[in-house]
């Protein structure tokens, strides 16, 4: 009775250890299935003679799939996209600038992803008629997820973005929230802002007393004017990733940009901002000097991190890290960065970027690339919409191009894990092994061969599974199966095992477990 109560913990153990959140629109899960990523070390015990080879996204065209041909579409910046698993129907919602002050928040839809159209809404009147896509005004930097599990069909959308014109009704320029049915009909939270923002002068944190003065400047690592909303799986709540603002060297407030997570568990009452990451010397030398307020490119000239949109998928947060390099190159490419709790956050691929600028400053975007919370998850491909700008930060050219694009990825290949020369192995932590009926490999060994073999909980191989009785995977292929030449991994005893893959000039990007 007591082994079978241990065994029984031991599974249930390991299901909670493997189980894979298959994330999407609706963040569907796939309990039959638990994916391994080669992202991290997280579940291997030790490599030998291997690299891990971040796999930049393939831009899908050179041409914005949404464009700017509107009037109030000046330029056309942050964007957040859903795709109905149903009816296949995508929506997206992005901001546009008409060239004045102020923005609009504005809507498309796709049947496909790729060929988009802008529907004459008549919600809002833009220079005496209606006849638009514009959804709100003041919604600077809106982001919009889509909740299934809201009870009141009536705020199924919602919606976070940043306004600071108090003259339309709010008291604080800060964090705002609203609410739709279908994504178009908006209403927005009477009570907003929900979070005091951060913005002001570059002056030296208020005095606690000072009432006046700290009404006047915001509060010091609070949200900001870029705003990324997610639902957050794993801890059942929602989140906000926001730009937010450094003190510089000698103390002045706004001097650079940074990433804040706050989170909700009813969307109205928001934890205070919590600092998660923030550029450091290893970004890159420029910005000990603070400058002026009308200087480009915020309170200074050195490397940033504008905002960190996050996602969670397959139990591990992903952030796309807009760095911005206002004073040297005047671009902001997309660096990926990962972390297991969604606040501590690790750069293992810094300078690697996810997304690269493009030297040719005439495509829409090759300088500024507007990340967001939102990717896509489709079977065999993940696609990843963004905004973005052609001419870097400290262009004097005023003429800026811009637009919504797409860049794709193979499924689960962030990242794949080769041999440093010709050989090269993986050993992956002790895990229970119990009525697995298959273990696939998403890899690519054209040109070369992936063998397994399977090692006891002490390190020892198991006969009928090693590498020699292994039959090698030898092409390129997203569900390679592992299999030897008198067994199969069914075939194996419950217990705790090792498996160890042999790289011979090839790469392994995730290891899927079958129930």
């Amino acid at each position: 009775m007591i082994n079978k109560t241990i065994n029984r913990t031991l599974i249930i153990a390991w299901l909670m250890l493997w189980q894979s959140h298959i994330a999407g629109s609706e963040n569907k899960t796939d309990d039959s299935k638990s994916t391994i990523l080669m992202i991290d070390d997280h579940h291997i015990l030790y490599r030998s003679g291997t690299k891990r080879n971040l796999k930049p996204l393939v831009r899908h065209s050179s041409r914005p799939l949404i464009g700017t041909d509107k009037p109030w579409e000046t330029t056309i910046g942050y964007c957040s996209v859903y795709r109905n698993t149903i009816t296949g129907k995508y929506q997206l919602w992005y901001q546009a600038w008409p060239g004045k002050s102020g923005c609009y928040l504005c809507y498309a839809e796709s049947n496909d992803g790729i060929k988009w159209t802008k529907p004459n809404l008549g919600l809002v009147n833009y220079q005496g008629s209606k006849n638009n896509n514009i959804l709100l005004t003041n919604g600077y930097g809106a982001s919009v997820i889509y909740d299934k599990t809201d009870p009141d069909p009536q705020k199924r959308y919602k919606a976070a973005f940043w306004e600071q014109d108090t003259s339309k009704g709010i008291e604080h320029p800060g964090t705002c929230i609203a609410f739709s049915p279908d994504g178009i009909h908006w209403k927005k939270y009477a009570n907003n802002p929900v979070i005091k923002g951060s913005y002001g002068d570059y002056i030296q944190p208020p005095l606690s007393s000072d009432s006046q003065q700290k009404k006047a400047q915001g509060k010091p690592l609070s949200t900001s004017d870029v705003i990324d909303l997610i639902w957050d799986p794993r801890k059942k709540i929602y989140a906000i990733y926001s730009k937010t603002w450094l003190d510089g060297p000698k103390g002045n407030m706004h001097w650079k940009r940074a990433v804040a997570r706050t989170e909700s568990t009813n969307f109205i009452d928001w934890t205070k901002p919590k600092l998660v990451v923030a550029p450091d010397e290893y970004d890159g030398r420029g910005g000990e000097h603070e400058l002026s307020r009308t200087a480009g490119g915020g309170g200074s000239d050195g490397v940033q991190l504008h905002s960190g949109p996050a996602f969670f998928y397959n139990d591990l947060y992903f952030s796309m890290l807009q760095v911005m390099d206002s004073g040297n190159t005047g671009n902001m490419p997309i660096e990926l960065a990962l972390s297991r709790n969604g606040l501590n956050w690790k750069r293992p691929f810094r300078h690697k970027w996810f997304i690269p600028p493009l030297d040719n400053k005439e495509i829409f975007d090759a300088s500024l690339i507007w990340s967001n919370a939102t990717p896509v998850f489709l079977k065999d491909i993940f696609r990843f919409y963004y905004g973005a700008y052609g001419k870097p930060w400290n262009s004097s050219d005023g003429a800026q191009i811009s637009g919504i694009g797409l860049a794709e990825m193979p499924r689960n290949r962030f990242a794949g894990i080769s041999p440093i020369e010709k050989f090269g192995q993986i050993t992956l932590k002790s895990i229970l092994l119990n009525k697995i009926k298959a273990i696939e490999i998403n890899g690519n060994a054209n040109g070369g061969s992936i063998r397994a073999e399977v090692l006891s909980d002490d390190g020892y191989r198991i006969s009928g599974y090693t590498k020699k009785d292994a039959k090698p995977l030898t092409s390129d292929s997203f569900q390679h199966l592992l299999s030897w030449d008198q067994k199969q991994i069914s075939d194996l005893t419950s217990g705790q095992y090792k498996l160890r893959l042999h790289l011979e000039n090839s790469e392994i990007f995730a290891i899927t477990i079958c129930r």
